[in-house]
């Protein structure tokens, strides 16, 4: 593996970047967004009662009377918070394959210079490790891209589904309230 990393050249070291972050952004979302899962699921009762780190400044602005305005306004906040990350990942999910495809260009460079350099006398075995620059390259940006767009795609769905839930609470305490 690391020969393969090594042969891949310069640009895989922020390809290998865009790997950690990705999987650390993701591990670090996926728990997050479990945990608020969980606490939605619970009974209105049992929020209120246990505490939610996530549902609180929503919540708290319900049960304090506050208007729509200013309970949207909790609300947002608690989402933007979740969301933090998103944009990150879906952004090393475009990066990492351009970076793969840097690395092709690179690659080739340095093969044709070879082609240059020793005209119809080509060793190809000097050829050889520019194109194998260029396709490892290409490969491992591929490799962390689509992973990470698939991640980012899950979290941004469940992101969704976390925020209609908050939605449909708030109008259930609304509706609890009004009685």
């Amino acid at each position: 593996m690391l020969q393969y990393f090594i042969k891949g050249g310069p640009l895989m070291w922020p390809i290998l970047l865009c790997s950690v972050i990705a999987l650390a952004i993701t591990i670090n979302k996926s728990i997050q967004y479990f945990r608020v899962r969980r606490d939605i699921g619970r009974s209105l009762e049992a929020i209120q009662e246990h505490g939610s780190t996530y549902l609180a400044p929503v919540l708290q602005a319900v049960q304090q009377g506050l208007d729509d305005r200013q309970i949207s306004l909790a609300g947002s906040r608690e989402l933007k918070t979740l969301e933090s990350g998103l944009g990150s990942l879906n952004l090393i999910a475009v990066i990492a394959p351009l970076l793969g495809l840097t690395g092709t260009v690179t690659g080739m460079i340095k093969a044709f210079q070879v082609i240059a350099t020793m005209g119809t006398n080509v060793d190809p075995s000097l050829l050889a490790a520019g194109i194998w620059e260029a396709l490892i390259t290409t490969a491992a940006g591929l490799f962390v891209g689509i992973p990470t767009h698939v991640a980012a795609h899950y979290l941004d769905r469940s992101l969704d589904e976390v925020a209609l839930r908050m939605k449909e609470i708030i109008l259930d305490l609304r509706g609890g309230n009004n009685d």
